[in-house]
């Protein structure tokens, strides 16, 4: 995993600027996807596999036409790490192979 230092407010910016379509939402980023429920169960299934390898985890909600992320290291006080962003990253790849589609806003 990612080392867990708090990145400073420069380095979150910069960090969002390389990870477009996540917001941030205090010291937690967000993206949502439109996938029908039982392709989001299996996505959240390929995302728990690449998190069970790096050690790390996002909160999800998933809903019949949606599913939602929210990541923050929770052992790093709940604030943004490096981590959080390469977990962003590795879901949009898994999104993009299980046809999720971003839903921005």
């Amino acid at each position: 995993m990612a080392e867990l230092v708090p990145l400073t407010e420069v380095e979150i910016g910069a960090a969002l600027a390389e990870a477009p379509g996540w917001r941030r939402e205090g010291d937690e980023i967000t993206r949502s996807y439109a996938i029908r429920y039982h392709g989001g169960v299996a996505m959240i299934v390929h995302v728990a596999d690449v998190e069970r390898l790096m050690g790390h985890h996002a909160d999800i909600d998933l809903r019949w036409d949606r599913l939602r992320f929210g990541i923050t290291t929770h052992d790093a006080g709940y604030r943004l790490t490096a981590a959080d962003f390469d977990l962003a990253r590795r879901i949009d790849a898994i999104a993009a192979a299980h046809g999720a589609e971003p839903v921005d806003g």
